[in-house]
């Protein structure tokens, strides 16, 4: 864990570095503990599920990076603006700050009275004093020319009447499946009670969802990690769908004060004839209603996978360009998500344990 509070990037007893902005303020690394990024994150309108200090120490201890947070402070003590940070590198890869790897969407929240410009400015300063090749954030930062669109967001805005919404829902694709599925009654769902239902129960729904995408899988420490981090407090919950007594889909949901975030899916493709990813969403929306939530976020979507994105506008999700940012000594450039064709096409072959043990061995190199 970083000290309490330090200059970013400089040693203990160093100046403070400015933030070229409205106000004069620094920007300092404070531990992940802090509780004045826990009030800030609780009380900030545009906080998503990964801005809980959990969501980033969850990530910390799973594989092995040091977490802290960005901060500028005000006059009075409390934070005008916040970025959870995980440091990165190794024998593979040069030291770099990442806001926050495996996380689809951590834009950096500000308060009105600090503008992203001034921000960027005070990142790339912290960039150099710390002596990292660059920083890496889940958002936007400030940019002569905006970052290409690298994929897109589907969000659904939330209503305290769910019917108003199943009104708005494609006919034929969403709202004849649900009330068919309704009708059938062929799936029943219940909400994950124990770390098993998600290490274990999920966890094999998820390793072939994963095979059959071509992508390893996380660990499996990661998932108990993820029930003691976020779901027992009370951060999210796990659904799990059943039919004739088998598990045929799972999902995992995190919240934050007015987003529920679509985070994991699972399935066996033979019950997809019974709708239960139609019936896991839907309850999820419902639920989300409920508790007054404002959105309902869908996740990340890769461009060029237009059928996941039509999937989710059928919801009567709106689009959104996702645009991810990379600092460096060059300045602000978009960052690319990659992917590997070789390794997803290896892995659809291949049984699922080839799946599983590349994901033990070498997802946090992903980060």
């Amino acid at each position: 864990m970083s000290p309490a509070s330090e200059p970013c990037g400089a040693a203990p007893g160093g100046s403070p570095l400015p933030i070229a902005g409205e106000e004069e303020v620094s920007l300092t690394r404070v531990a992940l503990d802090d509780p004045r990024w826990r009030r800030f994150v609780s009380a900030h309108p545009d906080a998503q599920p990964s801005h809980h200090p959990e969501w980033t120490a969850l990530l910390a201890d799973c594989y092995g990076f040091e977490p802290f947070v960005l901060v500028a402070i005000g006059a009075d003590g409390e934070l005008l603006a916040g970025l959870p940070v995980l440091e990165v590198g190794g024998r593979l890869r040069r030291r770099a700050w990442v806001s926050l790897p495996f996380t689809d969407y951590c834009p950096p929240l500000l308060a009105p009275s600090v503008s992203l410009q001034s921000l960027t400015a005070a990142l790339q300063e912290c960039r150099r004093e710390g002596g990292v090749e660059s920083i890496e954030v889940r958002g936007e930062l400030f940019a002569p020319a905006p970052a290409p669109a690298l994929a897109l967001r589907h969000v659904l805005e939330l209503s305290q009447e769910p019917d108003r919404l199943f009104a708005n829902f494609h006919s034929s694709s969403v709202r004849a499946r649900i009330r068919r599925a309704e009708h059938d009654r062929a799936v029943e769902l219940r909400v994950a009670t124990d770390c098993d239902d998600l290490a274990r129960t999920f966890y094999g729904l998820h390793l072939q969802t994963r095979r059959r995408h071509g992508t390893p899988v996380q660990p499996r420490r990661f998932f108990r990690l993820l029930w003691e981090r976020m779901i027992e407090p009370g951060h999210g919950y796990v659904v799990l769908a059943y039919a004739e007594r088998r598990p045929v889909a799972a999902a995992v949901f995190l919240r934050s004060e007015g987003v529920l975030l679509y985070k994991y899916s699972a399935s066996d493709p033979a019950a997809w004839r019974l709708r239960p990813n139609h019936m896991i969403i839907w309850d999820a929306i419902q639920r989300a209603c409920a508790e007054t939530a404002r959105w309902f976020d869908f996740g990340r979507t890769e461009l060029g996978h237009e059928s996941l994105a039509a999937f989710k506008r059928s919801w009567g999700a709106s689009e959104r360009e996702l645009s991810y940012a990379r600092l460096t000594e060059a300045g602000v450039a978009g960052a690319p998500i990659e992917r590997h064709p070789r390794l997803e096409t290896a892995l659809r072959r291949s049984p699922a344990i080839l799946c599983r043990v590349t994901g033990e061995l070498l997802y946090r190199y992903a980060a």
